[in-house]
């Protein structure tokens, strides 16, 4: 990389008479939190020579523009349903006002940054450089510090207050990292070890159960969960997906989570010997490596079953890099792909990580959300598992949840129960997770309210009813009764069998109901682009107006969390 503490001659001539109005500006306040969050501390100060890859999010004025596109896309009643924007269209809305990226380039060329030294998104709503803490302490008027995480021993390099000048307010909506400790976890409550798995197929002597549209459904699913057992609860047996179509199926990797080719093989082996030999595409966000050396469970789980489901649609495996521990004499490098920023995108997309919503930067989940609405915008179903911890915290999940006290972070300790993000964006599809036939819901499924996004109108009728339903003053003060309400639909999560380092285990979390509810999205995408129609895009006005008539209604089971029994499915 090229040095960028100065100027070359020709470009500081050109911005000279620009960086007047950054001369004497006072620095103000852009975000502040109280402190770190539970379980993080503050260590030592970050070494001045450490490189931050810094990430800075630039308003876009067009995008209430692009959020009516995509209730009307996404609204079936809508004349304009299912006519999703293109990749550029989407983009010419995501866009910031050249003024904006005018005044930015000045205020980065004021501190020494050259063109040469800017990464720029493809709608140029986002502005990547990479500089060492010590400059980025005087852009920024701020101290980095090390933190650490008292549970896992991680450490990261944060800050819990950063300015700018007053000038630069109205043209930058966030920084990061800075202020940002969410470490956005894989949900997965449980994992044990097996010595066999049930067939594929089940032999005519076997007995069944009833499932909730009068379909049979082997008895051994309320024991053990296979790709079998999911297609003949939710009426899939006979349905074959096409591998020409042009579907695509999405699965993401987080946190070093990485998909083990062999145990995929494996898995097919015994669930789907007809998708053995076939593989996926990789893709590299960020640095994101598929080490086949270290099976990530997460990884497994939801490329075996997302895969195994709808093979043989063509699937995707993006894997994210994260940020490395942090060593004062490293240097990190890493490369700059956007996520999704390509022409085409999967039809559906699976994730299975997130985190405390009040960990997230209030500005920094609104953004993503954003991003997300951006998806749905161009066509693609965006879903998020609910997390495992209940009402409460993910991290004290399973006996810890019921017995933990939760709080807010904001240093006044509030009680209060802790909705999870990205599952909390309202434009995306949050799923929770069930047990056993006929279906309850899993006491460890995510789900509440969110402090973050106010509730969106395709909720409006159901949220209202449940509500009402309520006992008067239920959790009073507990939870945000006006906010967007999680999880959207719900899918099997307990007893999933899946192969983990060779060996036969079982997992359950609402990491294994994510993957496979989007499975079944992406067999019913099949089914409309055979059919000439549209993807379905954004699922949730269609959910809850018209498309919940062909789901199953849970109306048994509580998720506690928080010292509470968390809210009830039948009241």
């Amino acid at each position: 990389m090229r040095p960028i503490t100065l100027l070359t001659l020709p470009f500081a001539a050109a911005v000279a008479g620009a960086l007047v109005p950054f001369k004497g500006c006072q620095h103000k306040v852009k975000e502040s939190i109280h402190g770190p969050p539970r379980g993080w501390y503050k260590d030592v100060p970050a070494s001045k020579h450490h490189m931050l890859e810094l990430k800075i999010a630039l308003p876009q004025p067009k995008f209430p523009e692009l959020e009516q596109h995509l209730w009307e896309i996404s609204d079936p009643s809508h004349a304009r349903y299912g006519a999703h924007l293109s990749k550029q269209e989407t983009e010419a809305l995501m866009a910031p006002h050249p003024e904006t990226l005018d005044v930015v380039s000045e205020w980065l060329a004021s501190h020494g940054l050259v063109e040469e030294d800017v990464i720029r998104s493809s709608a140029n709503d986002w502005v990547t450089i990479r500089v060492p803490v010590g400059l980025a302490e005087e852009m920024l008027d701020t101290t980095y510090h090390v933190y650490k995480h008292t549970q896992t021993g991680e450490s990261i390099v944060r800050t819990t207050s950063y300015s700018l000048p007053e000038i630069l307010h109205e043209h930058v909506d966030l920084i990061q990292p800075t202020t940002m400790f969410a470490r956005f976890k894989a949900f997965k409550s449980t994992l044990r070890w097996t010595n066999q798995v049930q067939p594929a197929v089940s032999s005519p002597s076997v007995r069944t159960i009833t499932g909730p549209a009068g379909n049979q459904v082997d008895a051994s699913c309320n024991n053990t969960v296979t790709i079998s057992c999911l297609r003949q609860l939710y009426n899939a047996v006979d349905y074959s997906t096409s591998a020409t179509n042009g579907n695509k199926l999405g699965i993401t990797g987080y946190l070093e989570e990485y998909a083990n080719n062999m145990d995929l093989q494996q898995f097919y082996q015994l669930q789907n010997p007809s998708a053995q030999g076939s593989n996926y595409t990789f893709v590299s966000i960020k640095g994101g490596k598929n080490n086949q050396s270290d099976a990530g469970m997460e990884a497994n789980i939801d490329t075996q079953f997302g895969f195994g489901l709808t093979w043989p649609t063509p699937g995707t495996f993006y894997s994210t890099g994260g940020e490395p521990p942090f060593d004062p004499d490293l240097l990190t490098t890493s490369d700059t792909n956007e996520p999704y920023s390509y022409d085409t995108l999967p039809q559906s997309i699976s994730t299975s990580y997130g985190d405390d919503e009040q960990s997230v930067p209030h500005s920094y989940a609104t953004r993503v959300c954003d991003g997300m609405a951006a998806l749905g915008a161009r066509g693609v179903s965006v879903m998020f598992s609910s997390g495992d911890g209940g009402v409460g915290d993910g991290d004290a999940y399973p006996a810890q949840a019921f017995g933990h006290q939760c709080y807010s972070n904001d240093g006044r300790k509030t009680p209060m129960f802790l909705p999870v993000f990205p599952a909390s964006c309202p434009y995306v599809t949050a799923v929770g997770g069930t047990v056993n036939i006929p279906e309850t819901a899993a006491n460890f499924s995510g789900g509440g309210f969110s402090n973050y996004f106010p509730r969106p109108s395709y909720q409006d009728a159901a949220v209202s009813a449940y509500l009402a339903s309520l006992a008067p003053g239920t959790y009073k003060g507990l939870y945000n009764s006006t906010g967007r309400a999680y999880p959207d639909v719900s899918s099997q999560a307990v007893n999933f069998a899946f192969i983990y380092q060779g060996q036969t285990a079982s997992g359950a979390g609402t990491s294994c109901a994510a993957p496979a509810f989007t499975a079944f999205v992406s067999m019913l995408n099949d089914a409309r682009i055979n059919a000439k129609k549209s993807a379905l895009g954004f699922l949730n006005p269609f959910l809850y107006s018209a498309g919940y008539a062909a789901l199953n209604d849970i109306t048994e089971g509580r998720n506690p969390g928080c010292q509470t029994e968390g809210f009830n499915l039948y009241d």
